[in-house]
């Protein structure tokens, strides 16, 4: 899930335009993972049935189609994103549940943090480094996502453990793909509301860290 549907500025801001951008951009966004963590942890504890965790979800996406474009250029904008993080954040806690019942659960749900983190920090540092365009990414990324998406749905009834590994190790990709091109909008300029910048890095890191999830769940027989 990934939504560059937001109002993009067409001017050319300056380089310190820029950089307060992305460190609004980053202070948020670290933000609304720390809250989206421990509304985690909260549904984690109370044992909330995969069912609720559904509605969560759905009433997220509905925030995130109706509520946020109509307040992204508002303050009300941050309040909407900390509670879409939020019920995102608490919809993931029954999937976790199942990975912490496990023998080795705790040791994976770390790993794929980890690993999430690394790989999110090395792409973000090459971007805002190197200040390379991958713009040309954003055709494949798009279609990469409908790919998955679409893939994910048939193996719901296919069930094929193989499946979910490539359908996984694809999404990993393509959100790591989604990084540097969001990453990269922001550093030259094209990306100006750090609102929907925090949101669709947000949705980046919350995808990879899943698509890391269930890898490291296949590939330790979980």
């Amino acid at each position: 899930m990934n939504s560059p549907m937001f109002t993009r500025s067409s001017s050319a801001p300056s380089t310190l335009e820029i950089n307060k951008t992305l460190k609004n951009t980053y202070f948020l966004l670290s933000m609304t993972l720390v809250t989206s963590a421990i509304a985690s942890m909260v549904t984690m504890a109370i044992g909330m049935s995969p069912i609720f965790s559904l509605v969560l979800m759905v009433a997220a996406i509905g925030i995130l189609f109706f509520a946020l474009p109509r307040t992204i250029n508002s303050p009300m904008g941050i309040v909407w994103t900390f509670v879409f993080t939020t019920l995102m954040g608490a919809s993931l806690g029954p999937t976790l549940a199942m990975y912490a019942s496990l023998s080795n659960g705790p040791s994976i749900i770390a790993q794929a943090l980890g690993l999430t983190g690394m790989v999110f920090l090395g792409l973000s540092a090459y971007t805002i480094t190197s200040k390379k365009d991958f713009s040309f990414m954003r055709n494949f990324l798009f279609a990469g996502l409908i790919i998955v998406i679409v893939a994910a749905l048939i193996n719901i009834f296919v069930g094929s453990t193989l499946g979910q590994l490539v359908i996984s190790s694809v999404s990993a990709l393509v959100f790591s793909g989604f990084i540097l091109f969001d990453t990269s909008r922001i550093v030259r300029g094209e990306e100006t509301n750090y609102v929907s910048a925090t949101i669709s890095m947000y949705l980046n890191i919350l995808n990879l860290f899943t698509s890391l999830l269930s890898i490291l769940g296949i590939m330790n027989d979980d």
